[in-house]
Order: structure tokens, then sequence, then C-alpha cells
């Protein structure tokens, strides 16, 4: 007895993306982090034993890859997350060690909470993601920080260009790094899955660079309500701007991370980061195509299984 053989007349038939096939899923479980022939072969998960290994080493990957740039004096873009957060903490402390000034880089943050028609919350606001990079990130540089004139947030106005700018910053040579979570629904910055309904290829689906006013699916708002807000679903808007595949999936290198074990044996994440290795690409489950690009995918060591029921 599981899911699939109670799922028919009950509250959750129908509840899950069409083009979820839980079979499929289900088998994915299984497979740990043995490799598939889809990954790009620069592609590798990164082991960590508990989260203070998992921040210290994004946030070492991710200074490591500023400063690279900086010593070749190329220019650097990064579509950003907010989350996992206590990567930036390392970031700064590995970039202040170095003494490296990120004056050649430029963020894109890659989401923000909004309303129907885009509007977002007041960058003030401290459940913002604007005023949370600020805290975490770029304030904490000081002198050696990000300029101003070249961080980008995902207000209604300025996320329509973001391709221009990534464009132009491409053509004069820059990297492009996508760093990223995933989410319970698999999404990738809040591309969520249902959106692979609305389109009739994967290859139209693959060249949607942002949504305005993004409907976020009911897992996703409890994702939040869980990590960011306390269990408070009333404070968790519903929708939000995002970037979409034909900007994230362009990066010429990533920088993943899945932390989401909740102790006691408890975690959200497991699923969703053994989907992503196994499940091959397909626009219903965003993140299956991460595999598919050089970069590393860090990960606490209990998500990789086994994913079955803690009977001690």
């Amino acid at each position: 007895m599981n899911f699939m053989s109670t799922v028919k007349n009950s509250l959750l038939e129908g509840f899950y993306p069409a083009g979820w096939d839980m079979e499929k899923i289900d088998a994915c479980c299984e497979k740990g982090v043995a490799r598939e022939a889809f990954w790009n072969k620069d592609f590798n998960p990164i082991p960590c034993q508990d989260i203070h290994e998992f921040d210290a080493k994004m946030g070492h990957e991710i200074a490591l890859q500023i400063k690279l740039s900086r010593d070749k004096g190329e220019k650097l873009a990064m579509i950003i997350p907010v989350g996992p957060m206590g990567m930036y903490r390392w970031a700064v402390y590995f970039l202040k060690e170095w003494n490296v000034c990120c004056d050649h880089v430029y963020t894109f943050n890659m989401d923000e909470w909004a309303d129907e028609n885009g509007n977002t919350l007041d960058s003030k606001d401290p459940a913002s993601f604007e005023c949370s990079m600020k805290e975490a990130f770029f304030n904490k540089l000081g002198e050696l920080t990000i300029p101003e004139n070249q961080r980008n947030f995902a207000t209604k106005e300025n996320l329509p260009t973001y391709p221009g700018k990534l464009a132009a910053l491409k053509a004069e040579g820059a990297r492009l790094i996508l760093i990223f979570g995933i989410g319970r629904m698999c999404h990738i910055a809040f591309w969520e899955p249902q959106f692979g309904g609305e389109f009739a290829s994967d290859e139209e689906w693959l060249a949607q660079e942002y949504r305005i006013g993004a409907k976020l699916h009911p897992l996703t708002i409890e994702q939040n309500a869980l990590t960011s807000f306390k269990s408070r679903t009333t404070l968790v808007p519903c929708r939000a701007n995002t970037v979409g595949p034909g900007l994230m999936f362009k990066a010429d290198y990533i920088i993943g991370g899945c932390d989401g074990a909740l102790g006691r044996g408890m975690g959200w994440q497991g699923m969703s980061f053994l989907m992503t290795l196994h499940h091959g690409p397909c626009r219903w489950v965003t993140s299956s195509y991460i595999p598919t690009m050089p970069g590393k995918l860090f990960y606490l060591e209990e998500l990789a299984g086994p994913l079955v029921p803690d009977v001690n």
C-alpha cells in the first residue's frame, strides 16, 4: 500500500503536475548518487556531512569562482538565490581573506515575492529577497562589494531587462554562473513544474526567459512557510517574479545546494534531490536539467537515502 495504489478518488488525485510519473519518481528515490548517462561530464554532486560543512563548501565555491574571474580579468555575471543562506557568510569570509574586489561582478537575483501584477515588497521589508541579499552578502563585503549599479533585483520593471543585460555581458566575454537551491517541487528559482503544461514542447519551454507574477505551487508555499516563515503560511505570498529556463540554463557553470534536512530523521528535499539526479531532462521537472550542465551540486549526505521510514 502506497501513494500510487491509494491516490485514486483521494484529495490528492490531480494535485501533482500532470507530467509527473509517480512510478518513475519512486524509482529515482532508490538510486542514490550513481551517475547517469545524460549527466554532463563535468557535473558532480558533492557530499557534505552536516550543514556547517555544506555552508563552508558552497561559500568557498562561490568566492573561488569570483576570484578566478578576477584573476583572468573577465567580467562575471551571477544569477543568485536567497537560500541556501549560510553560504554567503562563508563567501564573504573567503573574499575578505583573499582581498578580492568584486567590482567585476554583476548579480541578477533570480526571483522576488510578488502580487498578481508583479508588484514586489518594499526593498526594506525583511521578507524581501532584496533586503535579505543586502544584509547577508552585499553589505558584509564592505569596500570589496559589488557596485550597486551592477546589482539586479527581480522587480516588475527590472526583470524584463535581464535578457538584454546578460546578452550584453556575454558579448563582452563575461562568464555566467547559476547559483541555486532546489525546491520541494523541483523548481529552480520559482519556475514551477506545472508550467510544463503550458507548452507544446521542451524546446518551447526552454526558451522562456522570465515570468511576472507567477503562480506558485501549493507545496512551494508550504515549503517556504516551514523554511523561511517559521510555519506561518499566512505570511507567504502566493506569487513571485522569476527568471526562467531561457536564462538559467544558459549558464557556463553551476553551483547548487540541497540542505533540506530538518533533524530527527526528518527532511523535505530528499526526493527532490534524487529526482534532479535521475529523472532525465523534462519540462515537468525543472531541476532535471541541472545534471546536464557543468558544475557542482552540494548536498547533505542523508538526502541521498535510503528514503525509507525511520523505525528507530
